[in-house]
């Protein structure tokens, strides 16, 4: 008798690409993917002339103004080429791309720090995180130096690992439980959302580490980890408040063991490796292999 067909989790109901690390990203219909994520995906990065640390709005006393600005690539990447420019918007309007000489300079001038936009992340790439006075945090009111890129391709400006998933059902269930809170996709910077089948409102995509997440006919993920939170999702973006309850309601909530971080932390959504590269749409079926 032959196996039965995967039961289907959902369907991808948005795809996200950031090109420059810490700035807005844009929505997409379609994106190949290889190993080293959604292709142009943190294809670039800023880094402080100060330290050699990569900016990142994990320090907002630094770096909240990169929210400010958003980043969209000039033309579609194709595999085997060169990332193509990324057009940077500020947010006084004025845009410009990432091939302008004096780019450095401007970006300078609007975040008040000397910086250098790069496609080559430094031989060990490390950024600030501050971490804000909400019980549950590993730390509390302190600036911690972050190794970056642990579970992604050398080379890489990721926080972990090359793929972020949500699940809108994550999502609904913190919206239960902090009702005031906009729970919106925008706050936790995936790279795909997978709208679920069960009306369940639940961390669904908990279980799923450990699994090949298959996306579609080509693409496959090795669930990793949880994907850990910060002060990040908390932030002012767009029309999105300030809010520390984002936080705050991940760490009462879903404060779980992230094995090679060796302790728990507030998650939302998991990170994951790409095992097979190809092609992922909106409305890709997703399931666990």
């Amino acid at each position: 008798m032959p196996n039965a067909a995967p039961a289907t989790l959902g369907r991808v109901v948005s795809l996200w690409r950031y090109p420059v690390k810490s700035m807005m990203g844009e929505e997409l219909s379609v994106s190949d993917v290889s190993e080293r994520g959604l292709l142009g995906d943190r294809a670039y990065a800023l880094v402080d002339r100060s330290n050699g640390r990569v900016a990142s709005a994990k320090n907002p006393r630094k770096w909240a103004k990169l929210f400010d600005c958003r980043a969209a690539l000039v033309k579609p990447p194709r595999a085997g080429e060169r990332t193509p420019a990324a057009q940077i918007t500020l947010l006084n309007g004025s845009s410009m791309t990432s091939e302008r000489a004096d780019l450095n300079q401007i970006l300078s001038n609007e975040l008040g720090r000397e910086i250098t936009l790069t496609a080559t992340p430094p031989e060990a790439p490390s950024l600030e995180e501050y971490w804000p006075d909400i019980d549950g945090l590993a730390h509390r009111e302190k600036v911690t130096d972050e190794a970056m890129a642990l579970g992604a391709p050398t080379g890489t400006f990721f926080d972990f690992a090359a793929i972020h998933v949500l699940t809108t059902a994550t999502l609904a269930r913190f919206q239960q439980l902090y009702p005031p809170g906009r729970f919106d996709v925008r706050r936790f910077r995936p790279n795909l959302v997978v709208e679920t089948i069960s009306s369940k409102k639940d961390f669904v995509e908990n279980a799923w580490v450990g699994h090949t997440l298959a996306v579609g006919d080509e693409v496959r993920l090795s669930v990793l980890i949880p994907c850990p939170r910060c002060v990040m999702t908390t932030l002012p973006q767009g029309d999105l408040p300030n809010d520390p309850g984002i936080l705050r309601a991940a760490a009462q909530h879903n404060k779980v063991m992230i094995a090679p971080l060796g302790q728990a932390m507030p998650s939302v959504g998991v990170y994951a490796a790409v095992l097979r590269g190809g092609v992922v749409r909106r409305g890709d079926s997703c399931w666990l292999e």
